[in-house]
């Protein structure tokens, strides 16, 4: 595994992001209802060569945000860096504002990286969201990333039965808008709910997902990121 090489060109830094985390929960919406504009779910990136995983743990009884990011080759599935950053969680748990309180973790471990994924899978929504801006989405905005909202859960939205065998999906819809698919990424084992972040479309996403995805239910970028989130 390499971590540290000096053949890695140099790269400019993660910008800050252009808001506070500490914030209330109304103020928390306020800036989702201002940075989902900002959202780009149309394909809008090159060859990939390396994808990355995002996940998030806690430590000392949720004191303290762990988040990890791994970069994996493509298609090779290789894994190439891994980061983690600890920082104080400063966020109360709030349903569909996930983002301000395990972000800053995120961003932090992401800067930290020699090599920048071209593609990042993040353990989260996309635009599966009330909003439409999840933790997928929100990192995707600010770091320009194209990025891809890979749940084990659904946050929101309503969807018919998907067959048991691998690779079957069927639509995942909120008020009439298609927000994401819900995808069998294993026979017989609990679908994922895979939603666009940004600079992605729908069938990419579903796609490279299920390229991501070897003899395990989570792909190999959010399989490793949890792992080393959750140790």
């Amino acid at each position: 595994m390499i971590q540290k090489n000096d053949l890695y060109p140099a790269r400019p830094a993660i910008k800050p992001a252009p808001h506070a985390w500490a914030v209330t929960p109304k103020e928390a919406r306020e800036i989702q209802e201002n940075l989902r504009t900002r959202v780009v779910t149309d394909d809008h990136f090159g060859t990939i060569r390396y994808v990355g995983g995002a996940d998030v743990g806690y430590e000392d009884d949720n004191r303290i945000t762990r988040a990890a990011v791994v970069v994996l080759t493509f298609p090779g599935l290789e894994l190439l860096e891994y980061r983690i950053a600890r920082m104080p969680t400063v966020f109360p748990y709030v349903p569909g504002l996930l983002s301000f309180r395990e972000a800053p973790a995120l961003l932090a471990a992401l800067d930290a990286l020699d090599r920048l994924p071209d593609l990042l899978l993040c353990d989260g929504q996309g635009i599966a969201h009330p909003r439409r801006i999840g933790i997928a989405s929100h990192i995707g905005v600010l770091t320009g990333f194209p990025a891809i909202g890979v749940a084990k859960t659904r946050l929101v939205g309503e969807h018919p039965p998907v067959s048991f065998e691998k690779g079957s999906r069927v639509p995942l819809t909120d008020k009439g808008e298609v927000i994401g698919a819900v995808l069998r990424t294993r026979t017989r084992v609990k679908p994922l709910y895979i939603s666009p972040g940004h600079n992605i479309g729908l069938e990419a996403a579903v796609d490279y997902v299920l390229k991501c995805v070897t003899r395990y239910r989570l792909p190999e970028t959010t399989r490793w990121a949890h792992k080393l989130a959750s140790t």
